[in-house]
């Protein structure tokens, strides 16, 4: 939501990063789909991808996969990579996505996403 859904902002990433980090959590993880260290097309904008090989370096950021078949992008789902490491880890999710459909996948998470899910906001350049 950094980008104001006109572009991807990778710096908005490292803003939250930084929120929790500042804050005494260092057991952080985020997850990015690997299309988004492509080199970016004119209809898909992205700001400052350095700032996710920098995270990935520092073992933060873990790119989901993805491939190309005939063409086309086909990416896996990665909302169940990220509450499944957040349920097994007894962490947190932040994001502003409900994951209504996870919570009825599994009867464990969906207790587990009500009661721990974070929803942000930015105001310019804070989180």
């Amino acid at each position: 939501s950094h980008g104001n859904k006109e572009v991807f902002s990778c710096r908005g990433i490292l803003l939250a990063v930084q929120w929790f980090w500042d804050r005494g959590h260092k057991d952080i993880t985020v997850f990015v789909p690997s299309w988004r260290k492509e080199q970016p097309r004119p209809d898909v904008h992205i700001t400052d991808q350095y700032i996710l090989r920098d995270l990935e370096k520092k073992k933060i950021l873990v790119f989901t996969p993805s491939r190309r078949v005939g063409g086309k992008r086909v990416v896996c789902y990665d909302d169940r990579f990220i509450v499944k490491l957040a349920h097994e880890s007894d962490g947190i999710v932040v994001s502003n996505d409900t994951y209504r459909d996870l919570q009825n996948e599994r009867p464990e998470w969906k207790k587990f996403i009500e009661e721990r899910l974070l929803m942000y906001s930015f105001v310019n350049d804070k989180y």
